[in-house]
């Protein structure tokens, strides 16, 4: 065993060194190749975090009728403090509101208005914001309310756009990945092409199939590896240099996470690939 391991450390080794030309090709072949994946699964994160973003500003008001009573308000809040669908509800009084008002409106309107025409309200957050569509729909005709009120359209077609810009990034991610493997696999069977009379002499002299492949197989895993190191440089440095409005920015954890994934994508196809290109080799 230990000589196996030896002959296949020494051949991988010699083997990428050999052929240090293809090796660089297969190197930067993944390293593009994953950069661009890279760079689409941070513009999904990108995506998903303005969603989140847009989420938390994402406001429901319940505005209660001027007259309404102190027991119709208890009750409404108590409704609001039951509802599973909203996160943060706060209570603005009629005074407040009053205050609120005078800084919307005209001199003249404002002078016009008394704190006792103005409703109290109560400013709430949906878990998400569609959500807003049922809180509407729950406590419009409750007992002293007036409105309820919600950007329903917009809710509508943000919702849509980022489940389109989700659907995008998801395809261009593997679209992007699949073409990386393809052009992997060309590139390192191009280099096991120019070696198969080496691999042809090995079988007619008895080696086994997996003690020929694992040399391959060791030397994709290595250019997959190194290439995918090259794409994490160049993900995090799109990450660091590239000016993202602040809704966009995303945190350090996140871009671990999208370079965590091209180190792994990187490994697999060096190794996958070669495994791949290689058989087609061993039938002597």
């Amino acid at each position: 065993m230990r000589v196996y391991f030896r002959y296949a450390f020494k051949e991988t080794f010699s083997n990428l060194w050999r052929n240090r030309m293809m090796t660089v090709a297969a190197v930067l072949t993944v390293a593009v190749s994953l950069s661009l994946v890279g760079g689409a699964l941070l513009l999904k994160q990108s995506a998903a975090q303005a969603s989140f973003q847009w989420q938390q500003g994402t406001r429901v008001t319940v505005w209660m009728q001027p007259t309404a009573s102190t027991s119709e308000i208890t009750t409404i809040k108590t409704q609001l403090a039951g509802l599973p669908i909203v996160k943060d509800c706060v209570y603005f009084t009629q005074a407040q509101d009053f205050v609120a008002a005078k800084k919307l409106l005209s001199l003249a309107e404002a002078s016009a208005l008394s704190v006792s025409e103005v409703p109290s309200s109560f400013q709430c957050v949906p878990t998400v914001p569609s959500d807003a569509f049922t809180v509407q729909s729950t406590l419009s005709h409750e007992p002293g309310v007036y409105l309820v009120t919600a950007p329903n359209k917009q809710i509508r077609e943000m919702n849509k756009v980022i489940r389109v810009m989700q659907i995008i990034f998801l395809a261009l991610a593997a679209v992007l990945f699949f073409s990386a493997m393809v052009l992997i696999l060309n590139t390192i069977r191009m280099a096991i092409f120019s070696r198969r009379r080496e691999v042809s002499v090995m079988k007619l002299v008895g080696a086994t199939n997996w003690f020929i492949r694992i040399p391959y197989i060791t030397e994709g895993f290595i250019q997959g590896l190194l290439g995918s190191i090259v794409a994490m440089g160049a993900v995090t440095a799109l990450h660091t240099w590239y000016p993202l409005p602040v809704q966009f920015k995303l945190s350090t954890a996140n871009l671990i996470g999208s370079d965590a994934v091209v180190l792994i994508m990187g490994a697999v196809i060096g190794s996958v690939g070669s495994a791949i290109a290689i058989r087609r080799f061993l039938d002597v």
